[in-house]
């Protein structure tokens, strides 16, 4: 192999294992479209993927897969005869199979599988989600495909995400250590000690105001008035005759 085309899928493997957790050994998960090309062209699968990859590599396929590729019959004997030969990942469709395409799909929606298949309608469809890596034959040639442009707009955002984050952080810090943020303000007035608050004036009852009684005036002149002895006039007949006894 030459030294342009592994550095070319190198730099591939290398991006999606920073920004997708790719991680060795690759899994490969190959349908019977790939097996189809790789027996056209006269090659072993195994062979040419460890070698292109020149890293360790495991090839998988699904249940669906094999079953779809029994039920196309005569024309794909050879490529059913070759998929069976990988390792078989539970699907999640056992009992109830669905086409190739759509097991493959789900099986990459949680895990990092290298896909490698010639279906063009199944390729682009993963194109447009990011994180979906692709693997296909070139004639007898294997080919790692790029970053679609769904992945490299993600990570692009990604990046820019956290370059505002570190930014923020940054204005945040000069400001404290300029003294232009209020740092203590929200824990002085946490930490203030609150006072009694106001009784409710409407749950409070009216205090009655107690009535002034006016001033009893000649109070002093009556007691004196009763103190003194009352003098009784006598009529003079009755002195008279009070003389005269």
């Amino acid at each position: 192999m030459k030294i342009s085309r592994f550095k070319k899928s190198h730099k591939t493997l290398v991006f999606f294992a920073t920004n997708f957790d790719y991680r060795e050994p690759y899994q490969v998960l190959v349908d019977a479209t790939f097996c189809q090309a790789a027996l056209l062209h006269k090659i072993g699968i195994d062979e040419q993927i460890r070698k292109y990859f020149q890293c360790s590599a495991k090839l998988l396929t699904t249940q669906c897969v094999i079953l779809e590729a029994e039920a196309l019959g005569a024309p794909l004997t050879g490529a059913t005869t070759i998929v069976k030969k990988f390792h078989v990942h539970k699907c999640g469709h056992e009992g109830k199979p669905v086409a190739a395409a759509d097991c493959i799909k789900s099986m990459t929606k949680d895990n990092r599988y290298i896909v490698a298949s010639q279906d063009r309608l199944l390729q682009e469809s993963l194109r447009k989600i990011p994180g979906r890596c692709l693997l296909y034959l070139h004639k007898a040639t294997p080919v790692l495909e790029g970053p679609s442009k769904a992945s490299k707009k993600w990570v692009l955002k990604q990046a820019k995400d956290l370059m505002l984050g570190k930014h923020a952080a940054k204005i945040d810090y000069m400001k404290e250590k300029q003294g232009l943020k209020p740092v203590e303000a929200t824990s002085t007035s946490s930490t203030k000690r609150k006072g009694p608050k106001n009784p409710n004036p409407l749950s409070c009852k009216k205090s009655k105001k107690e009535k002034s009684k006016p001033p009893l005036q000649g109070v002093e002149q009556t007691v004196l008035t009763k103190a003194k002895r009352k003098r009784v006039k006598i009529p003079a007949h009755v002195k008279a005759a009070l003389g005269k006894d």
